[in-house]
């Protein structure tokens, strides 16, 4: 029984995703014929739209419209005449906007025709349209949720912040094998199916007749340039796991080929009949850097069979959007997991005090033995612990430094695991100096600048001054991967008047209960002579710095206070840090309340850069409420270093406990101090870098 019916089809009868509000409805042409019978596979959610004209017999004047009950269609442009009982004049631009609103049930179940008649309103001619209906979908968790819905209208696209959509995926950037391990993205096959977890899930919805119609396909394809970031995996299984991990290990890996990779840019895919669902595992093969934004599409086209021999056509393109997950940077405000230091042939004091401050932080120290580090002892400067996440999946990943000293192989070899990622950057032209070790990167606490906010906080490196034409700077490769990351903006600062040139030889964050949640600790040689001039004139004037060391000259506060060398020293140093100082208000939005100053001096050494010296105790190791500083050595008042009493002055009213760590012979004299010999993993933000304001 046919209906003839010349009004758009009520949005009760619409699919929820074409209705007011939501995406794009989705328009292709489509061809009449009064002479052959035309059979058309339509796509629920689109429109046919068949210019009526174009297709009339010549001698035609009026037109009409009759269609079977699962058929909608509408004219355009609307004809003033309202009533379906006659024929309706034909114009030239006349068109027919044809629409379904359910799946086929068998190929060809559906009809519509139209009748033209001439001035007489005789029948001259007549097309037939076959119907049949299939509804396609490709499916991501573009809400963020952890669950892939339905045709969400904002699966093809990418927006920031709390109220933002798109789906993320990570770098699969971890090795579920430990022999001959290496990071999984490197392999184009699954060797584990638990490996699945780090994928993200993507779903093939197709409801329709059992089978499509002879010389369709279903197709998925990606370009070239997402190709180098992206790769997809299918399971063989119909059946939709609702939980991605339920029954993980019943399955083998043979049951999940790959689909889409480097080599293969577009390979057709299962249409399964009926209703049916189909998963895909989506794996990100590298991070964001400055070649690439973090974006890639993947695209699902339904392709129309013309004769043989020529090319099929897409008639039907559905998309989804990835963001591939930023490494994220933790700073000394949240909590420490693991704790690494290496044991070395001459740093068993440096080891036994790390060792208790560590105990008594209720920590596990992980020592890296010198089989593995050869004799390099700054795990600081090799490696940066960070992490990634998803709403489905999170776990740690070590940026490995360019630096390449003795511990090279620590991260990759002893760190890269299930569930444990590794990335790195290689120097062009082997272009790598002191400024690309690790001590040399840091990250503030969340922060709020001129009302911009910061929730995971900032980025922090060192460089050469800006007005320097041979200066050092960290390699450019590191600095791209870290501004490309986007969720903790680099703010760059001046460390290249530095022996070693590192940010932590100057400043460090510790957590406090007010304020901001935290403090900017920064060395400070003004603060250092006003202590020594306050023992000066307490009568303490001959009391001995580095008293007890050995192979140290003892120095007395008078005999450092009348040293002009040093203070013009002292006061190059004392701008270089106020420089810094400027720059970090700024870029941190601090008050100088937020700041506090320490009392460490500096002396010149080659090429007049400048080291710690008497042991630097901005250099510090943060344990929650604890801190772990280089023991100064300072001068002895009433049985007590001045340095250690005014540093535990001035942590103590932060409710922070100071432990002296003993790093003289060890560190200090290699310059380097407790933070450069050591390293914490710690817990990722609550907070998830997706929810953004970019």
């Amino acid at each position: 029984m046919f209906r003839n019916i010349s009004q758009t089809a009520s949005t009760s009868e619409v699919p929820a995703f074409l209705q007011k509000g939501k995406r794009t409805e989705y328009q292709r042409t489509c061809r009449l014929d009064t002479d052959n019978r035309q059979s058309v596979t339509h796509v629920i959610g689109t429109t046919l739209k068949a210019n009526l004209s174009r297709s009339a017999p010549p001698s035609s004047k009026f037109f009409s419209v009759n269609c079977t009950p699962n058929v909608q269609y509408s004219l355009s442009p609307p004809p003033q005449e309202t009533s379906h009982l006659s024929p309706l004049p034909l114009n030239p631009n006349s068109a027919l906007l044809i629409s379904m609103s359910r799946a086929s049930q068998s190929e060809n179940d559906s009809k519509l025709s139209v009748q033209y008649y001439g001035t007489n309103k005789e029948v001259i001619g007549k097309a037939v349209l076959y119907l049949t209906a299939i509804e396609i979908s490709l499916d991501v968790d573009a809400d963020r949720d952890g669950t892939v819905e339905k045709s969400n209208p904002d699966k093809g696209s990418w927006k920031w912040g709390p109220n933002g959509h798109g789906a993320i995926l990570l770098v699969n950037c971890d090795s579920e094998t430990t022999y001959l391990k290496k990071p999984d993205s490197e392999s184009d096959h699954i060797s584990k199916v638990s490996d699945l977890k780090d994928m993200s899930l993507m779903v093939l919805r197709t409801r329709g007749p059992a089978k499509l119609p002879e010389g369709y396909k279903l197709t998925m394809h990606i370009s070239q340039g997402d190709a180098e970031s992206v790769r997809v995996f299918r399971s063989k299984s119909s059946k939709v796991e609702k939980n991605m991990l339920q029954n993980l290990f019943s399955s083998f890996t043979k049951d999940y080929p790959l689909v889409l990779s480097r080599e293969v840019l577009s390979q057709e895919v299962p249409y399964l009949g009926g209703e049916g669902e189909l998963n895909f595992y989506v794996e990100g093969l590298r991070f964001p850097d400055k070649d690439f934004d973090g974006l890639v599409t993947i695209n699902l086209s339904l392709l129309e069979p013309i004769c043989d021999g020529i090319p099929e056509t897409p008639i039907f393109t559905d998309k989804v959007v990835f963001r591939v997950a930023p490494w994220i940077m933790t700073p000394n405000t949240l909590p420490p997991v693991e704790v690494f230091v290496c044991s070395t042939r001459d740093n068993y004091q440096f080891l036994k005090g790390m060792n208790n401050f560590v105990s008594k932080c209720g920590q596990k120290l992980k020592i890296c033995y010198e089989y593995m580090n050869r004799g390099d002892r700054w795990m600081q400067d090799e490696l940066e612990f960070g992490y990634i996440d998803s709403p489905h999946q999170c776990f740690p990943v070590v940026l490995d430094s360019p630096r390449d000293g003795g511990l090279q192989g620590f991260s990759y070899e002893e760190l890269l695991g299930p569930d444990f990622g590794y990335v790195t950057r290689v120097a062009r032209n082997n272009d790598v100096s002191s400024l690309d070790s690790f001590g040399n990167l840091e990250v503030s606490p969340p922060v709020t600048v001129n009302g911009k906010e910061y929730p995971l906080g900032r980025i922090i490196i060192g460089v050469a001054f800006p007005t320097a034409t041979k200066g050092r700077n960290m390699t450019q490769v590191v600095q791209d991967f870290l501004w490309a990351q986007k969720v903790q903006k680099p703010i760059a600062l001046f460390s290249d008047w530095l022996f070693v040139g590192h940010v932590d030889e100057f400043m460090t964050f510790v957590p406090a209960p007010d304020r901001k949640g935290f403090r900017l600790l920064l060395a400070s040689p003004d603060a250092a002579y006003k202590l020594l001039k306050r023992l000066w004139s307490d009568g303490h004037a001959q009391v001995k710095m580095f008293e007890g060391l050995e192979n140290q000259m003892p120095r007395t506060v008078d005999d450092i206070l009348s040293d002009e060398n040093l203070r013009a020293e002292n006061n190059y140093v004392q701008s270089c840090i106020d420089w810094n100082r400027d720059v970090l208000k700024r870029e941190l939005g601090l008050d100088d309340d937020d700041i506090i100053d320490l009392p460490i001096l500096f002396k010149l050494e080659k090429d007049f850069r400048a080291a710690a010296y008497y042991p630097d105790m901005v250099n510090m190791i943060v344990l929650g409420k604890n801190l772990g500083i280089p023991k100064p050595f300072g001068p002895r008042v009433n049985g007590r270093c001045a340095l250690e009493a005014e540093m535990c002055s001035l942590m103590e009213a932060l409710g922070l406990q100071c432990t002296f760590i003993d790093d003289f012979a060890s560190y200090h004299k290699m310059m380097g101090e407790v933070h450069c010999g050591s390293n914490v993993r710690r817990k990722p933000f609550d907070f998830k870098w997706w929810n953004v304001e970019l």
